[in-house]
């Protein structure tokens, strides 16, 4: 009897370290994706929020499960599934760019979903406290630079002419 009562103990603590360590870090990852997300959705652009939101939480879980299956295999490597969500978001990405006879549009966008998926990869290793910088840098340099970019674009117009804003 007792040795079934240290098991349900086991069983019981694993559960509630798994609940609150792998979904902990999933909910995490979704709140840091809303917050990129958000910066878009008040900037008007697309995709925003649910969409970074998204991509930050499905890095995140190809993280968690590609750390966790490895677990006992010989020579197992978790980088290999977190390696492909780059090139999947590189598609996510593509599509956010347009080329038209203004410039360019969508860069920024495209490069925050990069951003927000390394942020996802990096709170589903555990990485927390990186990815809550990363995420602030993000939000940082979207906001510092826009003003500096406007600004340049101001001192100097004809030096922009013909380039949209990159975002």
């Amino acid at each position: 009897m007792e040795i079934v009562i240290e098991f349900l103990k086991y069983v019981i603590g694993s559960i509630q370290q798994l609940y609150a360590g792998d979904a902990g870090l999933v909910l995490i990852a979704a709140l840091l994706g809303s917050l990129v997300g958000l910066e878009r959705e008040l900037a008007g652009k697309d995709p925003s929020l649910r969409t970074f939101s998204l991509i930050c939480l499905g890095s995140c879980l190809f993280a968690v499960v590609s750390r966790e299956s490895i677990v006992g295999v010989v020579g197992g490597d978790p980088s290999r599934i977190a390696a492909q969500v780059v090139t999947g978001i590189g598609f996510l990405g593509a599509g956010t760019i347009f080329r038209s006879k203004f410039g360019i549009s969508g860069l920024t966008t495209a490069a925050l979903m990069w951003v927000t998926s390394a942020i996802g990869v990096a709170v589903g290793f555990g990485h927390v406290r990186l990815a809550v910088a990363a995420t602030l840098t993000a939000l940082i340099i979207i906001y510092i630079l826009q003003f500096i970019h406007k600004f340049l674009r101001f001192l100097r117009p004809n030096l922009y002419k013909g380039e949209n804003t990159y975002e």
